[in-house]
């Protein structure tokens, strides 16, 4: 019962196929690794969305703390047209404004680096192939057919949105609504290409020359089962240790040991 138990095992962590050889296999590894790396780009500097909303929403919190001062601010500056700058409404909505470009931005970011919400009480107990299967299903039923659908009806809103050069439904808030809901289309864009990669990698998997290896998204190759999470390196903790001893030898491990004796000193 045990050596079968073992081949059966074996036999599900066994990676690739002979669907695609090794030249188209290349290639296609290369396009999700094009995919991936625009995917990133467009997170990372998405990012960068959270310098003006948190300068906005820090700098709305304190003037509304000033009471009266913000209204004769506001009536002040009307000389200049800079009124809307001492407006809370106004502000309120470039919050949301800028919330909703950085949520869009990073979803494909999350889905390309593995670190969006996981449920993995069944998953984490599968061999490699299972796991590679339930990649590629759950991306060809779901995230890709439900991101299109999205895409289509957002393009829909922003379309519409322009064609009726649709406000704020405020007096004193935004114009141009149809601009947010575009950014929000792209967004949803930017998880399609990312749920093309992962569905690509997925496939590639299973179907693969055997000996290939190339980084993975959402799986880790069988071999390295155990060393990393989900491609991330796994931090081991030593429960012997105190905790500060144990912090200091995690950030070197993550730092690198010069740097820490450098800010150490």
């Amino acid at each position: 019962m045990a050596a079968e138990e073992t081949v059966r095992i074996d036999t599900g962590n066994i990676t690739g196929g002979r669907l695609f050889n090794k030249p188209t296999a290349d290639a296609l590894v290369g396009l999700s690794l094009t995919l991936r790396g625009f995917v990133d780009w467009c997170g990372r500097y998405a990012s960068l969305l959270f310098v003006p909303l948190i300068l906005v929403t820090v700098y709305d919190v304190c003037l509304r703390k000033t009471g009266k001062f913000q209204i004769d601010l506001k009536f002040a500056a009307e000389e200049w047209g800079l009124g809307p700058l001492f407006e809370s409404t106004l502000l309120q909505e470039s919050q949301w404004h800028f919330h909703t470009a950085l949520f869009a931005f990073v979803l494909g970011f999350g889905c390309v680096w593995n670190t969006q919400v996981r449920v993995d009480l069944v998953r984490e107990h599968l061999a490699f192939r299972r796991k590679a299967w339930l990649e590629l299903l759950g991306a060809t039923f779901f995230m890709l057919p439900y991101t299109a659908v999205v895409i289509y009806f957002a393009a829909s809103f922003s379309y519409d949105s322009w064609a009726i050069s649709e406000i704020s439904a405020s007096q004193v808030g935004l114009p141009h609504r149809w601009i947010i809901k575009t950014v929000l289309t792209l967004g949803f864009c930017v998880a399609f290409i990312a749920g093309v990669a992962v569905w690509l990698q997925a496939l590639l998997a299973l179907t693969a020359p055997r000996e290939m290896r190339y980084e993975l998204m959402t799986l880790e190759w069988p071999e390295l089962t155990g060393a990393t999470i989900e491609g991330k390196e796994r931090i081991e903790v030593d429960l012997s240790l105190s905790v500060e001893k144990d912090i200091e030898l995690q950030t070197k491990q993550v730092l690198g040991e010069e740097v820490v004796e450098k800010l150490k000193t």
